[in-house]
């Protein structure tokens, strides 16, 4: 295994070098907080996790060696509705996302950490993210935005 799959585990539900993991800082969102607009123009929590769930999944499918798109989800999904139920469903959400992300990212064998994403860019040409920069984009996404549910969480 590569060691930017650690940095995943490791941004995900392990020791992140910048504080708490997404999961920690997730669990730690009370929930009448979750769907709250703090700043005026700026995400809520629960969009925001619902985000980081959209991206986590389109990365899987690049793993996957899927054509690169936006994600199934969209970008900024909205939540359904604003209950604690639906608070606890988009953690769940997350957290099956990224578990599968990890055992797709197990799978794949040293000599494809160079491999270029099908349809990132322009993949003619070559200029295109690899499987290992991908991964670590994504291990940076979790780091940023758990920085703002972590902020957020304040108020």
């Amino acid at each position: 295994m590569l060691n930017i799959t650690k940095e995943i585990q490791k941004a995900f539900n392990g020791d992140a070098w910048h504080g708490n993991h997404v999961m920690q800082t997730l669990n730690n969102v009370k929930v009448a907080n979750a769907f709250e607009h703090f700043i005026p123009n700026a995400h809520s929590i629960a969009e925001i996790a619902l985000h980081l769930t959209s991206w986590t999944e389109e990365v899987t499918s690049r793993l996957m060696q899927n054509v690169a798109s936006e994600p199934v989800r969209g970008d900024w999904p909205t939540p359904e509705s604003k209950t604690p139920q639906a608070w606890e469903k988009i953690i769940f959400d997350f957290k099956v996302a990224n578990e599968e992300l990890i055992r797709h990212s197990i799978e794949i064998k040293d000599n494809q950490w160079d491999d270029k994403i099908i349809g990132e860019i322009n993949p003619a040409l070559e200029s295109g993210l690899t499987y290992a920069e991908l991964l670590n984009g994504l291990a940076q996404h979790h780091a940023y935005h758990s920085g703002q549910i972590a902020l957020l969480s304040k108020f």
